[in-house]
């Protein structure tokens, strides 16, 4: 169910609120260009600084819009576990399909904190639980022999790695065997990712080149030379929206091709001068400005 080029959407505002009617359309490109899932309320729609009624009203409305027709995979981590578990069960209530639960950030816990956090949110609902690791962002890293621990329980069925690292894919295949999902959060190591046993990405760009990163994704599958072209055209639009902090580079390239506003909520600002010539100069390598 969860594999291909699933994005991790944008929120989009205007005059500092939820901006629906723009969110709908953005849902709806997606539809219409080949996105094989859709992941509001994640780091890229600005969760930690969406309040709660936002956060929800956007899962709300990705599961009215998709109306099954591709899954919605529902972003409902956070640092407290109470909260995630409130989230989390929201969300299933809503109609997602699935739910995407980030580490535990800034509180530092332990192994044995993350399987006790991601247990608490399992034994609260009946739908899958992807794990998302991103030791970047959120200071700690989920150890294999924890998500293996974390697999046996019920609802969690995959990761989404973000910890950089291609070497993690072989160990997780390797302890966790062919069933466990594997989905990158780096859209620059996806081919490789791929090829070691990934089934697909959570992704920034195609925010933006939904239909290159959905072929590209297929082709991963079904022709890895073509899929190797479409990376080459990819890989500087992969670079540019990384140059400053997600997601103010992909919203100014959304803003660029008229699909919303460049506008972030503090402490994320618009981008500088010199990082938007490199945006617009990567989105007609790709050809789409």
């Amino acid at each position: 169910m969860l594999k291909g080029s699933i994005v991790a959407i944008i929120t989009p505002f205007k005059d500092d609120s939820l901006d629906q009617d723009t969110y709908i359309k953005l849902i709806d490109y997606h539809l219409n260009n080949g996105t094989n899932g859709v992941v509001p309320g994640g780091t890229t729609g600005e969760s930690p600084t969406l309040s709660h009624s936002e956060h929800k009203k956007i899962i709300e409305i990705a599961v009215k819009e998709c109306k099954g027709k591709i899954p919605v995979i529902a972003g409902t981590g956070s640092n407290s576990t109470d909260e995630a578990v409130d989230l989390s069960m929201y969300a299933e209530k809503a109609g997602s399909d699935a739910l995407l639960v980030v580490t535990p950030y800034y509180n530092k816990p332990t192994q044995e904190g993350l399987y006790e956090h991601y247990k608490k949110i399992n034994d609260s609902v009946g739908i899958p639980i992807i794990i998302y690791n991103i030791p970047s962002r959120s200071v700690i890293d989920m150890s294999v022999e924890t998500m293996a621990k974390l697999y046996e329980l019920k609802n969690i069925i995959g990761v989404k790695d973000a910890t950089g690292d291609l070497n993690r894919v072989d160990q997780q295949l390797k302890i966790l065997g062919k069933e466990f999902v594997q989905l990158t959060g780096n859209d620059d190591n996806a081919l490789e990712f791929n090829k070691r046993g990934g089934v697909g990405a959570i992704s920034v760009t195609a925010n933006i080149a939904a239909k290159l990163t959905s072929d590209f994704q297929k082709a991963c599958k079904e022709n890895i030379n073509n899929a190797i072209e479409i990376d080459k055209i990819l890989q500087p639009l992969h670079s540019s929206l990384f140059i400053e902090s997600n997601p103010s580079p992909v919203k100014y390239a959304a803003s660029l091709l008229g699909m919303c506003k460049p506008t972030v909520r503090l402490p994320l600002v618009e981008i500088r001068e010199e990082t938007k010539k490199k945006i617009s100069s990567a989105l007609k390598v790709a050809k789409l400005l």
